[in-house]
């Protein structure tokens, strides 16, 4: 990490003269933080004991605090960002005996996701994917809402089906997302699957949008789950739309892609195909696992599954961001699954814990799955 490059001597100027005047000053230089090359200056402006870079959900390699300029209540911190990265943050301010998260104000990229927003800043040459972004000339695929009636959690569930906008004559590949809901909205996947389709890089499909009523238990290792996806969801979605049984892949994201390859351990044969993004694969390994009682579920599963492996779908795609916590669990997995004879393609990027990072896998993950 460069510690040694502070903000042009007019930015410090310009500090002192309080908000505005920064923020006009910033303007004429590309705004905040300050970037050249994978060198990055982080700016905070305001009356504080203590500043510092926090990132949201993400390990990172321990960053100095900020340093206060003499004679202004301006705090900077640089550092150097690899290429291609992608990080969500916030700040830290410690003042009065309190300390408090905030957003960059001086930065205006954010990051939206199930808890809130962050700020975002992004190192050389990353771009957000072209075939993630709405299309003009694109025929949008449809969503209809669903209520499947639940004799495994004696409840009635409402999901969402996507259709393409083009479906052919003949049957169609499903794609199960866990987590549709959030999938749709933060990380654009319907707009995917517009795009990748239109472009033929994957055939049609349908895509249910699938969503737990209770997270925290039905995404780790919950058979009742795996059964109400493979003998009440498929089925559903059967009777909308004509199905083809041997291209069904799962899709799923932190405890979903345990969700994920959950299903496809119970019920051998159901999947051609998953998807797995930052998955939440904590195993005991045995010894004891650190990840609190929320995994206590997930831990037995896994271990079943290490001993137990059983008939696995022919194709896995399993992707992980190099600042994720479960960086190290994403790596022994996709090992794992290669020596059990698995087609695994297993993509590892400077990015996070985050929905826009499992965003900008999706295309890698549809094609591996569903063919070029």
């Amino acid at each position: 990490m460069n510690t040694l490059v502070s903000p042009p001597q007019h930015i410090i100027d310009a500090a002192r003269s309080g908000s505005d005047a920064l923020k006009s000053a910033l303007d004429t230089i590309g705004g905040a933080p300050l970037q050249n090359g994978r060198t990055t200056t982080f700016l905070y402006l305001g009356e504080a004991d203590a500043v510092a870079l926090r990132h949201w959900m993400d390990v990172f390699r321990p960053l100095p605090p900020f340093s206060r300029h003499v004679g202004t209540d301006l705090w900077s911190l640089t550092v150097d960002l690899p290429e291609r990265s992608r990080i969500e943050y916030k700040i830290s301010v410690k003042s009065g005996g309190r300390r408090r998260l905030v957003l960059d104000h001086l930065n205006p990229n954010r990051a939206r996701d199930p808890f809130g927003t962050n700020s975002v800043v992004t190192g050389p040459n990353y771009q957000r994917p072209a075939w993630s972004l709405p299309t003009s000339g694109v025929a949008q695929g449809t969503v209809s809402e669903m209520a499947i009636r639940s004799e495994v959690f004696d409840d009635t569930r409402r999901t969402r089906l996507y259709l393409p906008a083009v479906a052919g004559t003949g049957t169609l590949p499903l794609l199960i997302a866990h987590d549709g809901s959030e999938y749709a909205e933060y990380a654009a996947l319907t707009t995917v699957l517009d795009n990748l389709i239109a472009a033929r890089e994957i055939p049609p499909m349908a895509c249910i949008l699938s969503d737990p009523q209770d997270r925290v238990h039905e995404y780790t290792g919950d058979s009742r789950q795996a059964d109400h996806v493979v003998s009440e969801i498929i089925p559903a979605v059967g009777e909308q739309a004509a199905i083809d049984a041997s291209h069904i892949v799962a899709l799923g994201a932190s405890l979903g892609g345990v969700s994920s390859l959950h299903a496809a351990w119970r019920h051998p044969g159901t999947f051609s195909a998953l998807i797995l993004q930052s998955g939440s694969f904590v195993a005991a390994l045995g010894g004891k696992h650190r990840r609190g009682p929320v995994f206590g579920p997930v831990v037995e599963f896994m271990d079943a599954f290490l001993e137990t492996p059983g008939q696995l779908p022919e194709r896995m795609h399993l992707s992980c961001g190099r600042f994720d916590g479960l960086i190290t669990e994403n790596r022994r997995m996709a090992q794992h699954l290669q020596t059990l004879g698995v087609d695994v393609e297993y993509e590892e990027v400077p990015d996070g814990h985050n929905w826009e990072n499992w965003r900008d896998r999706l295309r890698g993950g549809l094609l591996h799955a569903f063919g070029r």
